[in-house]
């Protein structure tokens, strides 16, 4: 089975279908660019974009979006957190974290269904920590800095992809989404 995926980022795509591989799901990237509206909050932003490039293609797809919430900075950087990875990075981060006594982060995703008369939402969240230093040599983004709860200390950087999907954030959002077609059917995907 086939589904768009409205995404630009190829670390996105191949970390979705190692999830999704073992629901006979395969996501293909959407011929579309994901429009992104700013908002605080995770889900407005995929469901617009998802509504827009479902209304664009007229083909089932998924978007997702994701961000880091950090609880001493006041849930920053949120739903930002592309825009803030790209300018100050992991080491902005640390920076900002140097006066804290209170590390404790979450990485929340949504990935959000369009097609037909369907616009489904899928919530997946990871809590822990920021890391002192940046750690390990896998993922992406803020992976290197992200202590997983229940990971033994080490980051997502330091976790071998298995390991990382079977706790991250999108891990969750895009298993919850998969069993949602295998339950529901083919009627989703692409014809």
């Amino acid at each position: 089975m086939e589904i768009y995926f409205a995404t630009g980022n190829l670390h996105k795509l191949a970390e979705a279908n190692s999830i999704l591989s073992e629901f006979g799901v395969l996501l293909k990237p959407a011929p579309s660019q994901k429009i992104e509206i700013q908002s605080d909050s995770l889900e407005e932003i995929a469901r617009y974009a998802a509504e827009a490039a479902y209304r664009s293609l007229g083909s089932p797809l998924v978007v997702e979006d994701s961000g880091l919430f950090v609880e001493s900075l006041n849930g920053f950087p949120g739903p930002y957190s592309s825009y803030v990875y790209k300018t100050i990075g992991c080491g902005g981060i640390l920076r900002l974290l140097e006066d804290k006594c209170n590390r404790a982060a979450r990485f929340e995703c949504v990935v959000v269904y369009a097609g037909g008369d369907s616009l489904r939402s899928f919530v997946g969240v990871a809590n822990g920590s920021i890391a002192e230093s940046p750690r390990g040599s896998g993922g992406f983004g803020f992976d290197p800095i992200f202590v997983c709860e229940g990971c033994g200390g080490r980051t997502f950087s330091e976790l071998r992809p298995s390991e990382k999907s079977a706790v991250s954030h999108r891990g969750r959002a895009f298993r919850a989404l998969g069993e949602w077609i295998s339950r529901s059917g083919r009627e989703h995907t692409l014809k």
